[in-house]
């Protein structure tokens, strides 16, 4: 962009303005400028609620950092020492400080991967630098590489143009695409954490599924989620469906699809039904797939309950009629929070709307005996009254007396050790009934 092509461009520039930053711009030095996505965001005009600020200094960029974070009694990381890194961490911001790559501020530019993202602000003189006409292609909403090698010496770039054209609604420009598909597989080498990261977001877009049917078209899923195939990616549209279908029959549903799965794991777990579209169906081969892309216990648990449950369900023609109350108690057992994404899922399967109905209504009943069942007894009374140890037996002596409750044959503690005692006499002589 030339001098006289920036007056429009520097108007978007008062999500910038250092009134907004939560340190004073005094702070920084004149040589600093403001690079990455928060520049391309107010050139787009998205707003943000959590400001993520990146600045390049040509020298001393962790000594500035840490002055900042020690007058404002915020959070200091290193993050790479030795490329000179660090964040300062804010109540609602954090800030990176690089130190620049290069002799000059336009070779730091050149350095990076798409033209949208090689565009520098000036915060002193509120100037931009955009040596590569990275605001154009912003203004037709394309992501360009800089050069074939720029995505070379970091391949998670490849994917990173998929993902950044789905959560901004942009196109990959042709040319780019096909190098993307030239060396798709150095994406491979790429270390699985930062992979896992990419498909996450992807995976959460609600305009993800195109581009990650995009990415897999040209060579990038394949290389780490073997047996994805065309139907996988059918599959994925029909989750998303069954989602919207089953919200807006149960409203409560849509806080549980987009929560996340834990307080430490921000997976929402819509993204865990998606996920189980990309990996074979055996559930034990699907958690090898996994763990190679050092997915969480919790992930792996949520895709696999899944894979497991869906058999079940699609064995029953008719399963108002045809799956007992043991059957289902077992499943909720399974399930556990699990449970709304395995009805998206067997819906999206094609099992009926009629069919899953109940479950789901059994599901969101707090009070329901099945789904939610409250332990008649516990583990301790049975020892007591049985003259019993611990053992796997006690928990088989437990499940049944639950399920013997939801099915009404006991409603009492007494009637609990009662059908307890049977039970274990029976077990005992070897007779079954």
């Amino acid at each position: 962009m030339n001098h006289r092509d920036t007056e429009n461009a520097e108007k978007e520039f008062s999500a910038l303005s250092a009134e907004n930053w939560p340190f004073d711009l005094k702070f920084l030095p004149e040589s600093a400028y403001m690079v990455g996505g928060a520049v391309r965001d107010a050139l787009l005009g998205r707003k943000r609620d959590y400001l993520d600020l990146d600045f390049i200094i040509p020298e001393t960029a962790v000594k500035v950092a840490r002055k900042i974070a020690t007058h404002y009694k915020a959070g200091f990381v290193l993050l790479d020492p030795q490329r000179q890194i660090a964040r300062v961490v804010f109540p609602h911001a954090t800030a990176d400080f690089a130190q620049q790559e290069g002799d000059s501020l336009e070779t730091d530019l050149r350095r990076r991967d798409f033209t949208m993202n090689a565009i520098a602000y000036h915060p002193h003189t509120n100037q931009l630098i955009d040596p590569l006409q990275g605001y154009t292609d912003l203004k037709q909403s394309l992501i360009r590489m800089i050069s074939p090698a720029n995505l070379q010496d970091d391949p998670l770039r490849l994917l990173r143009a998929y993902r950044q054209a789905a959560q901004l609604g942009f196109t990959v420009e042709p040319k780019t695409r096909f190098v993307i598909q030239e060396i798709a597989h150095l994406l491979g080498k790429v270390a699985a954490e930062r992979v896992r990261v990419e498909l996450g977001y992807l995976l959460n877009s609600s305009s993800g599924i195109p581009w990650l049917t995009a990415a897999w078209e040209d060579g990038l899923i394949n290389i780490w989620l073997s047996h994805a195939t065309e139907k996988s990616f059918r599959q994925l549209v029909a989750v998303d469906s069954a989602a919207t279908t089953l919200v807006k029959i149960w409203p409560q549903l849509e806080i549980e699809l987009s929560q996340a799965i834990k307080d430490t794991i921000k997976t929402p777990w819509l993204s865990l039904a998606k996920l189980a579209c990309l990996v074979t169906n055996d559930p034990i081969l699907a958690e090898a797939e996994l763990q190679k892309l050092s997915y969480s216990r919790a992930e792996i648990k949520g895709v696999t309950a899944i894979l497991k449950l869906l058999p079940q369900l699609h064995l029953k023609q008719d399963l108002t009629t045809e799956m007992s109350l043991r059957e289902q108690y077992f499943l909720f057992r399974e399930a556990g929070k699990a449970f709304p994404i395995v009805a998206v899922s067997a819906l999206a399967t094609g099992i009926s709307l009629e069919g899953i109905s109940p479950l789901i209504n059994r599901y969101l009943t707090p009070n329901d005996r099945v789904a939610h069942p409250i332990p008649l007894i516990t583990g301790n009374d049975l020892i007591k009254a049985l003259d019993l140890k611990p053992s796997p037996k006690l928990g088989e002596l437990l499940t049944e007396i639950q399920i013997a409750r939801i099915e009404g044959k006991i409603s009492s503690l007494e009637e609990a050790i009662a059908f307890a005692t049977h039970l274990n006499k029976q077990e005992s002589s070897g007779t079954v009934e």
